[in-house]
């Protein structure tokens, strides 16, 4: 371990080289063929499959799902990308209105943020009380076991962007009308809140990261390696017939394992 995090310590300002957009598009392009098998694989065996994205604001999350499902079948695919709970849900079992959207036999579910908002946007802003947390953290291993001893498959991404790129991303977001719905009041106070962000992060980090339910953290400031290596990644960690493993080894300086050792490294931006 102490010889894998010096090397995570001395390569931590390394970054994958640029793709050309025709290099982009190439492998986006056979990837997507791979998961079209792996769709076709999980239609006929029945399996389940769940992907949860968290990151913050600008990070990536909706590019990268809209490259995973831009060729999947509409029918066995679902987006799941739930509004403020309303004033009855605010009273129930904080997890009963994600469960309705859990995946059934031959479906992949993807998560644009998820029961994680509690341990993130939730608490930063306020909108969550540290009692509400608290219970959020001693609940949440549980129920991630039980949705996993259930069969479900469960992959939980963390896309990571340094502050500079936040501020970038969120700055192009303003000037671009065609980007208008992504813009939230939370998004003024994005940057300004970027400590209690990282604070609460890697609390979520610590208490959340588990064998049965990893994390798995992928570097985004370029989006395009940060897509091309998430996809290559789930793909390496899901059986299907036919499967090209020359194209699914992701690059492990964008896409790893979370370890508290990643953070100390310059890993995961403070």
């Amino acid at each position: 371990m102490a010889k894998s995090v010096a090397r995570k310590k001395k390569d931590k300002t390394r970054r994958a080289p640029p793709l050309s957009d025709h290099a982009y598009k190439t492998k986006l392009h056979d990837l997507q063929v791979e998961l079209v098998k792996l769709q076709r694989h999980v239609i006929k065996s029945g399996e389940r499959i769940l992907i949860l994205f968290e990151g913050r604001d600008g990070s990536g999350k909706d590019g990268a799902i809209k490259r995973i499902t831009e060729h999947l079948s509409p029918r066995e695919t679902r987006v799941v990308a739930l509004p403020a709970p309303s004033n009855r849900e605010q009273t129930q079992w904080y997890f009963q209105r994600f469960v309705p959207h859990l995946p059934a036999a031959g479906e992949i579910v993807l998560f644009n943020r998820s029961w994680y908002n509690r341990a993130g946007v939730e608490r930063v802003m306020g909108f969550a009380t540290e009692k509400e947390v608290d219970a959020f953290f001693a609940t949440v291993p549980q129920f991630e076991a039980m949705v996993a001893q259930d069969g479900i498959r469960l992959c939980k991404y963390y896309l990571d962007i340094t502050k500079a790129e936040q501020k970038r991303r969120m700055k192009a977001r303003a000037e671009d009308p065609l980007k208008q719905w992504k813009i939230s009041p939370i998004d003024a106070v994005a940057l300004k809140q970027w400590d209690a962000y990282s604070a609460a992060r890697n609390e979520m980090f610590a208490r959340t990261h588990s064998l049965v339910s990893p994390w798995t953290v992928v570097r985004a400031d370029d989006k395009k390696q940060a897509r091309i290596n998430l996809i290559r990644h789930l793909l390496a960690r899901l059986d299907y017939p036919g499967a090209d493993s020359r194209l699914t080894l992701p690059n492990p300086e964008i896409v790893f394992p979370y370890e508290e050792q990643c953070l100390e490294a310059g890993m995961i931006a403070p």
